[in-house]
């Protein structure tokens, strides 16, 4: 073996033994597992915040009971953080669309962070069968005049479902006198609400007892105002290249059937699936549309989407 080869063995057998000694040496222990879990991981209580308030209706921190459910929302949306991370994405998205809908239709705003409570701004089905980013039931929906049938579900129509939700609330916020119990309203229905509050003989929704669910529902709305509003506070750093943006729009109106939803995307410059992204009302490859009833589709403008290769 010559001097370059002997001296490879040695470097071998040096770098082993190096090894050995510090497998020994790092070989975890009670002590230092310990020591790492405590300054690698690190767990922290929330600061509660001094005053909080929904819709301008103040809620009573003071209050024991109504601090530690507070706490609790708090706790569980801040250190559930994939999920949260994904509602500050999406918010970035659909607050700019939801927000000027409130206005208009006469709901504060704080109710954008209904809507995050109800589905985490997607258009979701629950296992009740509840739809959309406003969680209507078929029967509400029709009560309130949405089309629901296997061609157009108008509760995927996120303007027609916020004017349909403000009409909703409002009738709610005349019957309590409360935003914050039209909101508990929305989860519980209006006659449950009052059913409790003349059983229990309470007016404010602080005061009530409900069912697990209802009672917790105003306080997760209140923890997506709170974390939404500060995300850095709770621990969610980002660029805003980091969340999900707008695609501008515009609007073709259609009064006659649509025989081909492909081939109706692809004379507008998109696919079906883009169709069907920003269309999610529109439920099946066609639109019967025998009534002649006036449909306003979203269409992203040029160059977001392209037909190439389809």
């Amino acid at each position: 073996m010559n001097i370059l080869g002997k001296l490879g063995l040695v470097v071998a057998i040096v770098a082993v033994c190096g090894l050995c000694i510090n497998a020994v040496q790092d070989a975890p222990t009670d002590e230092t597992m310990e020591k790492k879990l405590i300054n690698n991981y690190n767990v922290y209580a929330l600061p509660m915040p001094e005053y909080m308030e929904f819709a301008g209706e103040q809620v009573p921190l003071h209050n024991p009971d109504i601090k530690e459910r507070m706490d609790r929302e708090l706790l569980v949306n801040t250190y559930w953080q994939s999920n949260m991370f994904l509602i500050i994405k999406r918010a970035h998205k659909f607050f700019p669309q939801i927000e000027p809908l409130l206005e208009k239709y006469g709901l504060p705003d704080d109710f954008k962070y209904l809507a995050v409570a109800e589905s985490g701004l997607d258009n979701v089905k629950s296992h009740a069968g509840a739809s959309g980013f406003w969680q209507f039931m078929k029967g509400t929906g029709r009560e309130y005049g949405l089309e629901i049938n296997e061609y157009v579900d108008e509760r995927y129509n996120l303007e027609i479902a916020t004017r349909v939700a403000a009409e909703y609330l409002i009738k709610s916020k005349a019957r309590f006198g409360s935003w914050t119990a039209a909101a508990a309203a929305y989860n519980a229905g209006n006659a449950g609400v009052n059913k409790q509050m003349k059983k229990q003989g309470v007016s404010d929704y602080y005061d009530l007892l409900l069912n697990q669910e209802t009672s917790r529902y105003v306080f997760r709305i209140l923890a997506f105002k709170e974390i939404l509003s500060n995300p850095q506070k709770y621990g969610f750093n980002f660029r805003e290249k980091d969340l999900y943006g707008q695609v501008p729009t515009y609007k073709v109106m259609v009064d006659t059937p649509i025989e081909d939803m492909a081939v109706f995307a692809k004379e507008n410059g998109i696919n079906y699936k883009i169709l069907k992204i920003y269309n999610p009302w529109l439920r099946d490859n066609y639109l019967r549309n025998a009534s002649g009833k006036e449909y306003f589709i979203q269409i992203p403008e040029n160059g977001y989407y392209t037909t190439t290769g389809q």
